[in-house]
């Protein structure tokens, strides 16, 4: 890195930081810290919850995922609009109405403080580790490609983050994320943009489109009922709702974001827009993905896009067998190169057959090369059983640091911690709020004044992230961290939601059989996930479905026992 990216990624970084921290000093009570005053406009509500669930993570994977599996993950996210809907219509009147600083506090008054206490608890187990990982993905690959110790990049991010969250609490998070949002953003479009310019002079966007469909990267929709199949339409549509309701309904780091605004039109206002452009914005970040694909059908590309993946496997026994590889793997770019020559002279010509005879060469080309990537990751397997050998979230980083002009590579690191800061930002906000008001608060005996309630929720707040720190700086890689993110996620997001739809619609359910049914509900939904049951997305309804079934039928043997509780 040149001293101008150095110059535009710390002094990027150190304004969001001293902005945050200068723009909301001063806060005198809960209300100030947890709820913003409750002033919020509704773009800062949409820009706010979108930069939430934008970490690192989809800014280093997303693109990735269309590298090497096409652009079908953006079906994941089409429930999203309608849980948008639901939650404007249903959520917020309701939230707004009990004037609740937490989502769980309403649970308490439908239910009992048990069922409040397991819900909050249920949400710390799951955000926490989410915490912990959104600082972790942009550390261990920056700390991969970059050489800096991952440690202390976790520590790093984990102490900027800190700083301005602890000092101006949920105000602090939502003028940042504005900051970081356009930061984000205005980084992706100039790397899009680069990118074009980068093909060969005869090949246009409408030709690259082309040469990304012809090498499938363009598949967006599937049909088919397969419930093994992580990403269809239906998955997208049944399971990818029950998340988006969970976690945009229920989810603290959330909801936090939407009760700050100034009334319940404000609030809605914010998710709409937030459903409205999060399809689109996923869109193009995976067609950024798509498009660094074609970037290499005319480029090189190593075998392995960790670096430390492949020193691992070149100082390892498995030496000259991975040089023979990478031998093979420069003969099958040449070839890649042609037949992508031969592609696009075929479309200038628009010769039918000519263009199904290049297209089928190039998919004869690309299964060789799949072949010989995955031969690598086995002889990187064997030769160390520590590093990770799946370089889906390497591959844009790699994109970034290799070809990007100075100036563009700072100013896309700083997008990738600027994600990785507003993501953890809204986590922490979120884990200390619940812990001092639905735990610390609630269950306290002594009385306090608001001075003391302030200080308990910055104190958990502090503690969290050092919590969350230290999961980072002992966390591993999974197949692809945006889809471990997903996964821990729908392991308990399911259940949570169903308690919630129990307290909204269903009068003659009580909080005993609610109890039993969630616990029962969130054992069962980890065995299915361990035992792989199902993709991970249709645990959302299957978690959903099951606890208010399970509660149904455990309110109904109450009631035949006569053991029902008086409280509705």
């Amino acid at each position: 890195m040149a001293l101008l990216d150095w110059i535009i990624l710390g002094s990027t970084l150190l304004f969001i930081v001293g902005y945050g921290v200068w723009k909301t000093r001063g806060s005198q009570n809960v209300d100030d810290y947890v709820l913003s005053g409750n002033d919020a406009k509704w773009w800062t509500i949409g820009l706010s919850v979108m930069a939430t669930q934008a970490s690192a993570i989809t800014f280093l994977s997303t693109p990735g995922q269309a590298f090497h599996d096409g652009m079908g993950f953006v079906q994941f996210y089409f429930g999203l609009p309608l849980a948008m809907i639901v939650i404007c219509l249903v959520f917020i009147p309701i939230y707004k109405k009990l004037k609740v600083f937490t989502a769980y506090e309403m649970l308490e008054g439908r239910f009992d403080l048990k069922t409040r206490t397991l819900t909050a608890f249920l949400f710390l187990v799951q955000r926490g580790l989410a915490a912990g990982i959104t600082i972790f993905a942009p550390s261990i690959i920056l700390s991969a490609v970059l050489g800096w110790d991952l440690r202390t990049l976790n520590i790093i991010i984990g102490i900027l983050v800190i700083i301005y969250t602890v000092s101006g609490g949920t105000k602090a998070v939502s003028v940042t994320q504005k900051q970081q949002m356009f930061i984000i953003m205005m980084g992706m479009f100039f790397a899009f943009f680069f990118i074009l310019g980068s093909f060969p002079t005869d090949v246009s966007f409408d030709k690259a489109l082309k040469i990304a469909g012809a090498n499938n990267k363009l598949n967006i929709l599937d049909f088919t009922f397969d419930t093994n199949n992580r990403y269809t339409f239906w998955s997208g549509i049944t399971g990818g709702f029950f998340l988006a309701l969970a976690y945009f309904g229920t989810d603290q780091s959330q909801v936090q974001r939407y009760l700050s605004g100034k009334s319940v039109r404000e609030s809605q206002l914010g998710l709409i827009f937030n459903g409205i452009l999060k399809i689109p914005m996923q869109f193009f970040i995976l067609l950024v993905g798509a498009m660094v694909f074609v970037f290499y059908q005319y480029n090189p590309s190593p075998l392995n896009f960790n670096p430390a993946a492949t020193q691992a496997v070149i100082q390892s026994e498995y030496h000259n067998d991975y040089k023979a590889l990478e031998e093979d793997h420069q003969e099958l770019e040449m070839e890649k190169r042609i037949a992508q020559n031969a592609f696009s002279a075929a479309l200038e010509l628009k010769e039918y057959n000519a263009i199904q005879q290049a297209k089928q060469n190039i998919i004869k080309i690309n299964e060789k090369e799949r072949a010989s990537r995955d031969t690598a990751k086995e002889l990187i397997s064997k030769a160390s059983t520590t590093v990770e050998t799946n370089d889906k979230d390497y591959v844009f980083i790699h994109f970034i640091l290799n070809n990007l002009p100075t100036g563009l590579i700072g100013l896309l690191l700083a997008v990738i911690l600027s994600a990785a800061m507003s993501s953890t930002a809204s986590e922490l906000n979120a884990l200390g709020t619940i812990t001092a008001l639905d735990l610390y608060k609630r269950n306290d005996k002594k009385p306090r004044d608001e001075k003391h309630y302030l200080m308990a929720t910055k104190g958990f707040t502090l503690l969290w992230g050092i919590i969350a720190i230290a999961i980072a700086c002992v966390a591993s890689l999974f197949d692809n961290l945006i889809q471990l993110v997903n996964i821990i996620g729908s392991i308990f997001y399911g259940n949570v939601l169903g308690i919630f739809l129990l307290a909204f619609f269903f009068k003659f359910v009580k909080g005993n059989a609610v109890f039993v049914a969630a616990i029962v509900t969130q054992i069962i939904v980890i065995i299915g996930w361990y035992m792989d049951w199902m993709s991970y997305l249709w645990l959302n309804a299957f978690g959903c479905v099951l606890v208010i079934v399970l509660a149904f039928i455990t309110q109904a043997f109450d009631n035949f026992l006569g053991n029902s509780p008086a409280k509705a």
